[in-house]
């Protein structure tokens, strides 16, 4: 496919991506990565690098980037080596950070999603393990600043791409995707706005067929909204700098969402300047082939793979698959209430629907949803038996959603709820219909279908919506013809 063009420049996008492990420990000591406590009060002697102190690798980390490697495809390599990345900030109380940078544990993969109708796989070059640093907060009130060494050796696992994505819009979608898949696999909790999922994008344009532009990297994009933001804003500054015949410098930068732009925070650095060498302190990280499998054979089954057993199992249109494994408790939720009710696309409407509307409104996850999949998979089922209508099993929903009460069928009942079914009774409404509307019966008759529906309409008007639309318009139409 040809790239989409932005004033006859092609967009060109890498993604850095720090998933925060979900361990209980740091990832070379045992100090909490527990978010919120006072600052300082979760650094031990092995963060704050006091003399004599050594770290110890964290298992449980090792197999949050093993469960990554395999669910994106990647090669998890059988012995990869930490390193010192060298750089002085005063929230970096080593001077130096430990990470992994010529051989990385994960190496490679992809991850893909659709956009529309279209697939897209961006490939990955690496994820590699490594320490995060403290946090400095400046006071400006008081013109200080101050050190937090809380998150000082919290695990990260940093997920690169190749430069593949070509527009906004598929960065987002990217992002979303691997947000999604990290959180699925339950290595991360992927809470943007406590940092545990924070992303780097770096954004070049180039005329088609150029050489690659040189890049800026906006840091920490802490959602989806400011991610889409920023990275628009980026592209229409570079192209206008290049169009005013100014050069791009490569630097780092931050979005600010108040003004809805970027700024240079420092002129980026390359691996060069950070002057990687071999921790000492560390031996050899070793994945024995056997460690791999036993991961492997713990690993849930994965959203892609999920979708298409629910395209091929259920009969779902893709839309409503992808839609519906967007996270597990979702998933679950949509299975249990097919089962239960023998009408899978009913169960993903009301799901995608009324549910998803209701989450929304309230902002709460799946897991908190007010109507179980017990109570949905009845409702359904006395929808499809023709007990209730679509508008009264609406009345119905909202009844269970606010409390009102627990049982399909006791709501019903006390809310007269039931459709009329009985075909003497309904025959004498459509007639009394018929004899009190003969124009509509005129026009009916002489072709105009709007006249039938306007019929139909008096019909559960006079029964008060409890006729059977479906039984209406069977009746109706032999009496008309």
């Amino acid at each position: 496919m040809t790239a989409k063009l932005i004033q006859g420049y092609e967009v060109v996008i890498g993604f850095e991506t720090h998933a925060q492990l979900a361990t209980q420990s740091k990832i070379f000591s045992r100090a909490s990565t527990a978010f919120g406590a006072e600052p300082n009060t979760q650094a031990c002697a092995v963060d704050m690098a006091l003399p004599g102190t050594l770290p110890v690798m964290n298992k449980k980390a090792v197999e949050c980037a093993i469960r990554l490697g395999l669910a994106l495809g990647s090669h998890i390599a059988p012995r990869s080596i930490f390193a010192r990345k060298n750089y002085f900030y005063p929230d970096l109380p080593k001077g130096y950070q430990i990470s992994q940078f010529e051989i990385p544990v994960v190496q490679g993969g992809e991850v893909s999603f659709f956009l529309g109708d279209e697939k897209k796989t961006i490939r990955l070059v690496r994820a590699h393990l490594e320490e995060d640093a403290g946090k400095s907060l400046h006071e400006d009130f008081i013109g200080q600043s101050g050190i937090d060494l809380n998150r000082a050796g919290t695990p990260l696992l940093e997920i690169v791409t190749e430069p593949d994505i070509r527009s906004t819009e598929e960065a987002v979608a990217y992002a979303k995707t691997l947000h999604q898949i990290v959180t699925w696999i339950g290595i991360c909790d992927g809470n943007m706005q406590e940092g545990s999922f924070r992303c780097d994008a770096n954004v070049s344009v180039r005329k088609p067929g150029q050489p690659l532009g040189t890049r800026r990297e906006i840091k920490n994009l802490n959602s989806f909204k400011n991610m889409q933001l920023a990275i628009d804003y980026e592209i229409r500054w570079q192209i206008e700098e290049i169009e005013d015949g100014r050069r791009i410098q490569q630097a780092t930068v931050l979005f600010d969402p108040d003004t809805g732009e970027t700024r240079s925070m420092r002129t980026k650095e390359d691996a060069a300047d950070y002057r990687y060498f071999p921790d000492p302190d560390l031996p050899p990280l070793v994945v024995a082939p056997e460690w791999v499998e036993q991961v492997r054979a713990d690993m849930p089954e994965l959203p892609r793979a999920m979708a298409a057993r629910f395209v091929e199992q259920y009969a779902l249109p893709e839309y409503d698959a992808t839609t519906l494994t967007q996270s597990q408790a979702m998933a679950a939720y949509f299975e249990d209430t097919a089962r239960a009710c023998n009408a899978p696309k009913l169960a993903s409407n009301w799901i995608m629907g009324e549910i998803s509307r209701r989450l929304n409104t309230e902002e709460i996850g799946m897991e908190a949803a007010k109507v179980s999949s017990a109570q949905l998979a009845a409702l359904i089922q006395r929808i499809g038996d023709g007990t209730i209508s679509n508008n009264a099993a609406k009345q119905v929903f909202e009844a269970l959603w606010s409390g009102e009460g627990s049982d399909v069928d006791a709501i019903i009942e006390a809310k007269g709820l039931k459709q009329m079914n009985d075909t003497g009774a309904m025959e004498k409404i459509i007639d009394e219909v018929i004899a009190a509307n003969p124009a509509n019966v005129e026009q009916y008759r002489a072709g105009k279908d709007k006249a039938f529906n306007a019929l139909v309409g008096q019909v559960m008007k006079a029964s008060k919506g409890k006729a059977n639309p479906a039984q209406v318009n069977e009746l109706l139409k032999a009496k008309l013809a």
